[in-house]
């Protein structure tokens, strides 16, 4: 009997060795999962904080009549090579939208070339001495300085990395979401009613349950090969427009949506459809007065996750074109757009120094915008359980 006791104490403490051991690893992953994304965040603030702030310069600009013709001609030969292209470029139409410019000479704040701006932020700058002599006099002066780059927000992409913004690709995104919002949230929440609710037990649907779930693990890029064959090749959608982006997109959403519009289904109590049936409700008045609203947070909330996960994809865009340079937003579905993980992935690939504090910075945005979209999955959610 006592050698059993000490059989059955030492069992006990090898258990509870093994559970501290488990208990120990798992702590040591979640620490270690919070170290890399301190680091990843610690690096895109480092390096993405920057591209909020841009060079301005103070120079005379003259209107005169050759400035029409070559923009170069109306800033000094000392300051020329120190302003941005992008801004001379707007000289002739500044002169032809306000006669009044012509023959006049102006002392303005003007946007920085990005060697300039580099250069103020204390990064690597390609600019002759004569050029750093002439920019520390004006720092001296009061006439060079950093202000916020209200331009990220609201210029389209350019070949010009001051003058590269967001907005042509926030707004794309937009439309993207809209499509795939429209296409997939419906399809999605239709298709679990009919399979949770009233398809039959048999093969077919079994066949069904089986692909929609092999769906949902499947690479991303070969859900664009789907677009690019189906809406594109075959309907005829416009190529790297937002309708066929978002159908895509849509694709690739609405396995998640219907299986967690099938598991939200799952867990409302038969209680409840139980007791329509009791009063005389029909299969479909029970669905759609007491089954669908019970188990609207949990479809919400996946499907708000579902396209938060769609606005993070660039593979299966890329395969439609939209990876295109579009330095304008689109104005309609049709038209030829680009979204944020395209926009990040063309910056990436740019070899100029000032694209890399713009793709931080569009990692920084992108991140701001899937959290909310998160946080707001969770608001609802929490909104509607209180409410039913």
């Amino acid at each position: 009997m006592a050698q059993s006791l000490d059989d059955i104490s030492r069992q006990l403490k090898k258990r509870h060795r093994k559970s501290a051991r488990m208990k120990w690893l798992s702590m040591s992953a979640l620490i270690a999962a919070g170290i890399f994304l301190l680091f990843f965040l610690a690096d895109m603030l480092i390096k993405g904080m920057p591209a909020f702030q841009q060079a301005y310069i103070q120079v005379e600009v003259d209107y005169n009549e050759r400035a029409a013709e070559l923009p170069l001609a109306a800033v000094e030969a000392d300051y020329r090579e120190l302003v941005s292209r992008g801004y001379l470029r707007l000289i002739p139409g500044r002169m032809a939208e306000d006669d009044s410019l012509l023959g006049t000479t102006q002392t303005e704040w003007v946007l920085a070339d990005d060697a300039v701006d580099q250069y103020l932020k204390g990064g690597k700058a390609r600019l002759k001495d004569k050029q750093v002599a002439v920019i520390d006099r004006m720092v001296e002066e009061g006439r060079a300085e950093l202000r916020f780059n209200t331009g990220f927000f609201t210029n389209g992409d350019s070949k010009l990395p001051e003058m590269a913004g967001l907005a042509s690709a926030a707004i794309g995104s937009v439309l993207v979401l809209i499509v795939t919002l429209a296409f997939a949230f419906p399809v999605g929440v239709m298709t679990a009613v009919y399979l949770e609710e009233f398809a039959p037990d048999n093969r077919f649907t079994r066949f069904l349950e089986i692909n929609i779930n092999n769906l949902a693990a499947i690479p991303s890029i070969l859900f664009g090969l789907l677009g690019l064959a189906i809406f594109i090749n075959f309907f005829g959608a416009p190529r790297s427009s937002a309708l066929a982006g978002g159908l895509t997109l849509g694709l690739m959403t609405l396995p998640i949506i219907i299986i967690t519009s099938r598991a939200a289904l799952r867990a409302v109590p038969d209680s409840i459809r139980q007791a329509a049936y009791g009063v005389g409700a029909t299969r479909w008045q029970t669905v759609r007065d007491h089954v669908l609203p019970l188990s609207m947070p949990g479809i919400l909330t996946g499907s708000i996750i579902g396209l938060a996960q769609a606005l993070g994809e660039t593979a299966p865009l890329i395969i439609i074109g939209m990876i295109a340079y579009i330095p304008d937003a689109p104005g309609s579905f049709t038209q030829a757009a680009t979204v944020l993980p395209a926009q990040i992935f063309t910056w990436a690939g740019m070899p100029e120094s000032a694209y890399v504090e713009r793709t931080a910075a569009g990692i920084l945005v992108l991140l701001s915008v899937l959290i909310t979209l998160n946080a707001t999955a969770v608001y609802l959610r929490k909104k509607f359980e209180h409410r039913w």
